[in-house]
């Protein structure tokens, strides 16, 4: 747990927290340090001053020093800014962390209170020290943000953890070991001490001594405070509002400003996002295995470059010791050159040992603190941390992507000694590299442990053999066509990895490689078969109505993003390409980067913005699709466009099934693609739209929508198909 100690560390002081808060941007810091650093705002940057001016609407107001725009995150309220505008520039501190701490501009005021309860100078602005942003306080202070309990009990069980063997809290001079805790009392006693102070008579006789240890474990399961409501002191959370993602109590709901938010049990919420977390964990616990192999690995290598570097030295010894009397002057020369490679060798290892040594360092510390985390019984406080940890936790195992885990420097020395020359040719004598008989490459061989296959995708890795002495100029790698056809080239190239996209769903494709020179190409790997995904295929006249929700299970997801490479320039991506909108008040098509050829498919696309009634319009289509009209205008997109109050089905210009309905901002709209009925079917909010709307669906589809600069929508994918659907299906 020692990696962990990181996270319990307030950045200002560098202590363990004490009385910890929750800063909006899911930062905690100490309470006693968060009132160190406030700092305070000019009068015309005062949350009353706004809310005159008719500027502030929410419970902190953010400070704009530099008099530019404020961006809100997620509604959270919070801005980011670089310095105050009317306060003298002051230079930066550091705390015992190493993170940037902006001073308080005049020390607080003497006070007899607690930092909670202290009186906060008028106008006073907190700012994070470890990203930085920065928050104008309401009348509320510092009381008005939540105290960190799990972190408090995360914190307490780690110092009894390092903690040494309990010492009596009654001996006046030098503490001796306990031997005993009192329950009643809730102290820890020497001999010596309890035959003085708790002698076993009268009413002390009915009091319970336990050992230590069991002392420690019976403080450990006390129950602590319950975090109350933020806005409301005395009442306790009790719902947990889904808008806000924070817990609220009964009179938040009732007058509050959650009160027409939607809100969830505080105990399912609390089991949802314990889940959650467990799910990102079991992600990054991965990784960290796969690091700590890796290291084994590079540590192996550096023995292993240790002892090729001995044989090659004898061997270089050996041939020189041939022509002593000619090679004298030019043997320490090439002696130089491979130490130098030595060296180069094993200084980039060794660099890359340090550094993915210190990622797994953090990463472990990470996951023990989620670990503890999780063993938490207080949902509120939980809750207030959870979607942050979840965050950090994908964030550290992305970290973890490919060629993190690759070496950077192979372990063979590529150099080879031609002694043929003549004797009078000696003074030209150095290394040839990859010298052999054979005039063309050595043959490939195929990485099995890095190549895999991801939905319709496959990634493939080769090598040349480690004691290959013939270079190789390219590869050439070959895909038939996933039904055991012919082969056909898919790269060309000198690069050992390729990943191939666009493949067929549920099908086994043969891969094979093989190098190539100025001289010819060597012979074939061997033949690697890889399965792609198999989507969301089902039989349906196999399975009875009784086994659909096993059937569901069974069932694979293809999960995806659209694709700003084959888009209208004049799409606008973000949210990693999950929402776009346009910049044009004609219609522009954009696509997903995933096609479907076979299996059952269904995505969902939710509608953020919607403006002046426009018709956008949602379907599938093929790769050449007209980008800048309507999708169904030509002959290669399949669609269903709709308004506010009905939608039509459109292909090659042809209008069809007027169906009443529309949409509106929030809107669900829902395509699924039976490649195994040949069928194309539409949703509005989870209900059918009209009837199927196209049928003799073959080929290779991609995901599709069109729209203006009136609408913005986001896809969801990885999505099961709907359950009447499979219902259906099944008993079809």
């Amino acid at each position: 747990m020692e990696e962990m100690e990181e996270e319990l560390k307030c950045p200002v002081c560098g202590s363990f927290y004490r009385e910890p808060i929750i800063l909006p941007c899911s930062h905690n810091l100490c309470q006693a340090c968060a009132r160190n650093i406030l700092v305070q705002t000019p009068e015309s940057e005062s949350p009353q001053s706004r809310r005159a001016s008719g500027s502030g609407v929410s419970d902190y107001d953010y400070l704009d020093l530099d008099k530019m725009s404020l961006y809100s995150e997620a509604d959270s309220g919070y801005g980011s800014y670089g310095g105050f505008a009317s306060a003298p520039t002051t230079p930066c501190q550091k705390s015992p962390n190493g993170v940037r701490v902006f001073p308080p501009a005049m020390p607080p005021p003497a006070t007899h209170l607690s930092p909670a309860l202290a009186p906060v100078p008028r106008n006073s602005c907190i700012t994070c020290p470890q990203c930085h942003r920065s928050l104008i306080l309401d009348d509320r202070g510092l009381r008005g943000f939540p105290k960190n309990r799990v972190l408090e009990g995360v914190i307490d069980r780690y110092q009894q953890s390092k903690a040494a063997a309990l010492k009596c809290q009654l001996c006046e001079k030098a503490p001796k070991e306990a031997t005993v805790m009192c329950e009643q009392c809730d102290v820890f006693y020497c001999d010596p001490c309890r035959l003085r102070c708790h002698p076993p008579r009268g009413p002390l006789a009915k009091h319970r001594l336990v050992p230590p240890a069991q002392g420690r474990v019976s403080r450990r399961l006390s129950p602590r405070k319950v975090s109350t409501c933020t806005d409301h002191e005395l009442e306790n959370h009790s719902m947990y509002c889904v808008q806000c993602k924070m817990p609220v109590c009964y009179q938040c709901l009732e007058e509050g400003k959650h009160s027409s938010h939607e809100v969830k049990a505080l105990g399912a919420m609390w089991k949802l996002h314990k889940s959650q977390l467990s799910q990102a964990l079991n992600g990054l616990s991965d990784r960290a295995k796969e690091a700590k192999e890796f290291l084994v690995q590079l540590r192996n290598m550096v023995q292993q470059i240790q002892e090729n570097s001995v044989e090659f030295e004898a061997c270089l010894v050996a041939q020189c010791d041939a022509l002593i009397d000619a090679l004298n002057r030019r043997k320490a020369q090439l002696l130089a050159r491979v130490n130098k490679e030595h060296e180069h060798k094993l200084k980039v290892v060794r660099d890359q040992i340090s550094h993915c040594t210190v990622k797994l360092r953090q990463t472990t510390g990470l996951m023990e603190y989620c670990l503890e985390v999780i063993k938490e019984n207080d949902p509120s406080g939980f809750l207030q941390i959870s979607d942050a940890l979840i965050r950090r936790v994908h964030l550290t195992e992305d970290q973890w992507g490919k060629g993190t885990l690759t070496p950077r420097m192979t372990t063979d020395f590529d150099l080879s000694l031609d002694n043929s020359p003549l004797l009078q040719s000696i003074h030209q004598l150095d290394f040839v590299q990859m010298k052999a008989s054979s005039p063309v490459p050595a043959t490939p061989i195929l990485q099995l442990e890095e190549c895999c296959t991801h939905n319709n995708s496959a990634t493939l890795s080769w090598k040349q053999p480690p004691l290959s002495a013939v270079a190789a100029e390219g590869y050439i790698l070959e895909l038939d066509d996933g039904n055991g056809g012919q082969f056909r080239e898919v790269y060309v190239g000198k690069e050992t990895m390729c990943t191939v996209d666009g493949l067929h769903f549920n099908s086994t494709y043969n891969a094979r490689v093989k190098a190539f020179n100025k001289t010819g190409v060597s012979q074939y790997s061997k033949t690697l078969v890889l399965q792609t995904s198999e989507g969301c295929n089902f039989e349906p006249q196999s399975a009875p109505y009784s086994q659909l929700v096993d059937i569901k299970k069974l069932l694979a997801v293809a999960w995806f993003a659209f694709d700003p490479g084959s888009a209208h320039s004049d799409i606008i991506f973000s949210n990693d390409n999950l929402t776009v909108t346009c910049s044009s008040y004609d219609d522009r098509v954009v696509l997903g980067k995933t096609g479907f050829s076979k299996g059952v498919h269904y995505w969902e696309i939710t509608v953020d913005r919607y403006d002046n009634h426009p018709d956008p319009a949602f379907g599938v289509a093929r790769m050449d699709v007209m980008k800048d009209v309507m999708l169904g205008k030509d002959d290669k997109a399949w669609a269903m466009y709709v308004d506010n109050n009905r939608s039509w089905f459109m292909h090659n210009n042809s209008h069809t099934n007027r169906t009443e309905g529309g949409i509106a901002k929030g809107a669900t709209i829902g395509v699924l693609l039976d490649l195994n009925r040949k069928t194309l079917t539409f949703f509005i909010n989870d209900e059918q739209q009209g009837p199927i709307a196209f049928e003799n669906m073959e080929g290779l589809f991609f995901p599709a929508v069109s729209l203006n600069r009136n609408v913005q929508v986001t896809l969801h994918t990885g999505l099961p198909v709907p359950d009447f659907y499979s219902s259906r299906a099944s008993i079809a």
